[in-house]
């Protein structure tokens, strides 16, 4: 019986010290975790990467060797994520998770490589057979950057920049993204089930393709369903500035005047408008092409 309890007892102690053991102590990482996120278009872009700070030492070319892959960050993986297709740098990379490395030659030219395999751990397990990307990249000067970091700048509404910098050395990624197959497909979506008596998601899908000619036909198509379906000062207003687009100025001042005659049944939402519509009616009344 006593050897029974004591082999219960070790076997608890075993088990007790085996947990202990696997409880994680937190304390500051000297490379700490790091996410950054951006929408371009209708993408989704995040990175998620660890850190590492210069801490008094030379870094490029040093640090991280010329000629030598870098996991453009420390500890486990860099990874970044698309949620569509898009361009970097013109080359297409489809949607998806990535491992990011840098293989930088000289101090005026850098690789960018993804690879598909998001598991590693530094270099280790790494296969080019793997890489997805291979961009040429040329790292600019820049100020003194103790903490390595992404960031995104230069975003529009289908383009940005994703950057790379850490020491005195930036490096930039242009980003393209395809919007416009994505926006038709989600506005040809919310047409479809739009309930009878939305007016305003056929008035804000002709809105949307106000600057694209093509689609011109198609808007005036959906701005007119918005009409018949209630109409108010906001749809004659999104009318106009179709047929001032086609440079049709008479007609788009004739549905000016209807937009400010209608915005006096509901003053409040045209008030934001107001400047606008009436700024735009008298310059298109004096004008005939």
């Amino acid at each position: 019986m006593k050897k029974l309890i004591y082999t219960f007892l070790a076997t608890f102690v075993v088990l007790a010290f085996t947990e202990a053991a696997q409880a994680q102590l937190k304390l500051p990482q000297p490379s700490p975790e790091a996410f950054v996120k951006q929408t371009i278009g209708l993408t989704d872009i995040s990175i998620s990467y660890h850190a590492p700070g210069v801490k008094g030492r030379k870094i490029f070319g040093s640090l991280v060797p010329y000629g030598q892959l870098w996991r453009a960050g420390a500890n486990e993986a860099t990874v970044i994520k698309f949620s569509d297709d898009l361009f970097l740098n013109n080359e297409r990379v489809p949607a998806g998770a990535y491992s990011v490395f840098i293989l930088p030659e000289s101090d005026s030219s850098w690789n960018l490589i993804l690879n598909k395999d998001t598991t590693l751990w530094g270099l280790e397990g790494y296969n080019e057979l793997d890489d997805v990307a291979y961009l040429r990249i040329k790292p600019q000067a820049t100020s003194f950057n103790e903490t390595m970091q992404f960031n995104f700048t230069d975003v529009g509404l289908t383009t940005g920049n994703l950057n790379l910098v850490w020491e005195n050395s930036k490096v930039t990624v242009r980003i393209e993204t395809e919007v416009e197959k994505k926006a038709l497909a989600n506005i040809k979506k919310a047409l479809a089930e739009a309930s009878a008596d939305d007016w305003y998601i056929w008035a804000q899908s002709a809105d949307y393709m106000m600057q694209k000619k093509e689609y011109h036909e198609l808007a005036l198509q959906w701005i007119n369903k918005s009409i018949a379906i209630k109409e108010n000062f906001y749809n004659n207003w999104v009318k106009a500035r179709l047929y001032a687009y086609n440079k049709e100025f008479q007609m788009a001042a004739s549905l000016s005047a209807k937009a400010i005659q209608l915005g006096g049944t509901d003053p409040q939402a045209y008030k934001t408008y107001a400047k606008e519509i009436e700024t735009a009616y008298n310059d298109w009344k004096k004008r005939k092409f």
